[in-house]
């Protein structure tokens, strides 16, 4: 781990600033994991702010950090090719665009090797009704997010898909009855 101190100083020697208020309120103290140790606090602000809103222009995005566009924009395509941003997207309203009902399943597989979990990820990119898919460790191999129009739909879902994934041995879905939070976004 590598700490930074948040202050004008690092800040005005990464971008040659020349005023000392763009990080007052930045003074604390960050602790980096070892991955993000090549990101300065500019570059945790760019990430903060596109993660909150993907499509600031890179003239907002200067003006918010105290920079011209050029350094800005240089910032985030280097964020991008370092792979800290994988892509952008809108976030739709799942309610809105028909999809109402959000199930956890989890799914046990007979059998498990890196041949199988191979295939059963095949599967499962193929099925747009999982909208996410975790291999974890428990009593289940598999956590899937899934939305469906309603329970006929998830139960012609069960039935003709997932159900019928070779070297499925058990699925238990888990229906969610209201969303408390819903966040895309890290805690950087």
């Amino acid at each position: 781990m590598r700490i930074l101190e948040n202050n004008t100083t690092f800040a005005q020697s990464k971008e040659n600033i020349s005023t000392a208020r763009p990080f007052a309120d930045l003074r604390q103290k960050i602790i980096l994991p070892r991955k993000m140790e090549n990101l300065d606090p500019i570059d945790l602000q760019l990430l903060r702010l596109l993660q909150s809103n993907g499509k600031m222009t890179a003239k907002e995005l200067a003006d918010a950090v105290h920079l011209t566009t050029t350094p800005v924009f240089e910032r985030q395509r280097r964020l991008e090719r370092q792979g800290y941003i994988r892509r952008y997207a809108a976030v739709l309203d799942a309610e809105r665009m028909g999809l109402g009902l959000t199930v956890f399943c989890k799914v046990k597989l007979q059998q498990m090797n890196r041949e199988l979990h191979d295939d059963f990820a095949r599967h499962i990119l193929r099925l747009p009704e999982v909208t996410e898919c975790f291999n974890t460790s428990g009593s289940y191999d598999y956590l899937l997010k899934v939305r469906t129009q309603d329970m006929a739909h998830y139960q012609q879902f069960i039935m003709q898909h997932l159900g019928n994934i070779p070297n499925v041995a058990s699925i238990e879905s888990t229906f969610v009855m209201s969303e408390v939070k819903q966040d895309c976004g890290l805690n950087i």
